[in-house]
């Protein structure tokens, strides 16, 4: 069976890695990656040499990513997109292409499909985030989709209602967490050293604009800049930049700022790639931000999170989960409360066991 895989950022690929990992040593799977998005952007770290270092047999990139991040850019990359893939689906033909999640680079690529008939499987539709129009982004590709992989029986309920069909939903739960039991940390001194991390706890550090608040995002950018200043004197911070969305590098240039003023306390890293980044999700004393692994992943990790603001706003949440406004006080003020908290317990809503391994026997079965 052939199988086209779309990924356009170091998130999307991360997520996929234990379904792909499996799908590489099934003979029934022919794998072709289709790289677009971020991953061919400098600026945004490269990250299609971490999709080459995995040594697939076809590997094909599509570049259509604008360097501006404005409304116009986003709605120009978007355009550039759909023009590039129709290209690329008339001359490629794949018994199923995989998608996942809400950007809009997805999205794009998605419709320039539904003329050509592609038989797409979405995974992680039905959620809600409302901060974010990535909300949208997310209907529209669960709407164009053929068979759907998500990871709540809640989001499963949402999908049947945008299909108004009760047919090729499953509940699978968050792919990214499929091998979670079983997943070993880079060594303690080999991850700090690597990163030159100090050797002492430190919070990991996620934000993203809130694209829905495109007026608010100068003000909140500065919020989370104060606000980190004031934590970094608590404990070191270690912050992984921003995708690109409609303007993150108002975000990244705050938080450049907070590097220049507090160089010894604040660590910036442009990709970590997934085992890194579980290992520092592993090794943190806790999360801040407004990205979704936060929601998805953190708890199984025993972390609580300060989520930030209302991008994840509407997404089920486990109860791990700190919400508060984006203003520096209440930023503060609840990180000194779960500073106080120790490992959190409880279960995490989005873990099903063996989700890379359902997902294969479904599209085996299904085609």
């Amino acid at each position: 069976m052939k199988i086209g895989v779309l990924t356009s950022s170091r998130a999307d690929y991360g997520i996929y890695l234990p379904l792909l990992q499996k799908m590489k040593n099934d003979y029934f799977f022919e794998i072709e990656i289709i790289a677009f998005g971020t991953h061919l952007s400098r600026l945004h770290g490269y990250t299609l040499t971490d999709i080459e270092k995995d040594k697939y047999n076809c590997i094909h990139k599509i570049s259509s990513l604008i360097s501006n991040d404005d409304e116009q850019s986003i709605a120009s990359s978007y355009g550039l997109t759909v023009l590039k893939f129709a290209d690329f689906w008339k001359m490629h033909r794949y018994d199923l292409v995989l998608c996942l999640g809400d950007r809009f680079e997805m999205c794009a690529a998605v419709q320039a499909g539904i003329p050509f008939e592609v038989k797409f499987a979405h995974l992680h539709g039905g959620e809600t985030t409302l901060g974010a129009i990535d909300n949208i982004y997310r209907h529209q590709i669960t709407l164009a989709s053929f068979l759907h992989f998500t990871a709540t029986e809640t989001f499963t309920d949402k999908v049947r209602s945008l299909t108004n069909s009760d047919n090729n939903i499953f509940t699978v739960g968050a792919l990214s967490l499929s091998d979670i039991k079983s997943f070993i940390p880079v060594e303690k001194q080999a991850f700090y050293e690597k990163f030159i991390i100090p050797s002492e706890e430190f919070a990991l550090v996620t934000f993203h604009p809130e694209t829905i608040s495109s007026n608010d995002n100068i003000q909140y950018a500065q919020e989370m800049k104060n606000a980190l200043a004031t934590i970094s004197e608590k404990i070191f911070v270690v912050i992984t930049m921003p995708n690109a969305d409609t303007q993150g590098s108002i975000y990244r240039k705050e938080i450049q700022k907070l590097k220049t003023e507090k160089p010894e306390k604040v660590l910036l890293i442009e990709n970590f790639g997934k085992i890194n980044y579980f290992s520092a999700m592993h090794y943190s004393k806790i999360l801040i931000g407004n990205t979704s692994s936060g929601i998805l992943e953190a708890a199984s990790f025993g972390k609580y999170v300060i989520n930030v603001g209302d991008r994840q706003k509407g997404r089920a949440q486990s109860s791990n989960i700190i919400d508060c406004k984006f203003e520096e006080s209440c930023i503060v003020l609840a990180f000194d409360k779960a500073l106080k908290l120790e490992k959190y317990e409880g279960e995490n809503i989005y873990f099903k066991d063996h989700a890379a391994n359902n997902i294969i026997n479904i599209i085996k079965e299904f085609l």
